[in-house]
């Protein structure tokens, strides 16, 4: 057993029951953080002519690791404008690639 097992284990067998399940929960929490960075977004260039929705779906797969029901509500927003209000497709794709990109920035681990 490797020296960080071997204190884990010894500081493992002090705790209650309660302080063992809080210690797994932060380990575990470790663990979630650690596979959020290594997501990294990989998102293609904007394609000449691109729509609204095609730009959803290309910046959909370029940031796998956000939640899109997070990014729901903006989303939608920004695809109201468009599609409402007559806000020109250019200047919402841009809104829509600095909100995918402003969100990831924010969930990254520090």
């Amino acid at each position: 057993m490797t020296d960080h097992r071997a204190r884990l284990v010894a500081v493992l067998d002090q705790l209650d029951e309660t302080g063992r399940r809080t210690l797994v929960e932060y380990a575990e929490f470790l663990v979630s953080r650690r596979e959020v960075q290594a997501i990294t977004p990989s998102v293609a260039a904007r394609p000449t002519g691109e729509t609204v929705l095609q730009a959803i779906k290309r910046l959909n797969g370029g940031y796998p690791g956000l939640r899109r029901a997070a990014l729901m509500q903006p989303v939608g927003e920004l695809l109201s404008q468009h599609m409402v209000d007559g806000r020109a497709a250019k200047k919402v794709i841009d809104d829509l690639e600095a909100l995918y990109a402003r969100t990831h920035a924010e969930r990254a681990p520090r």
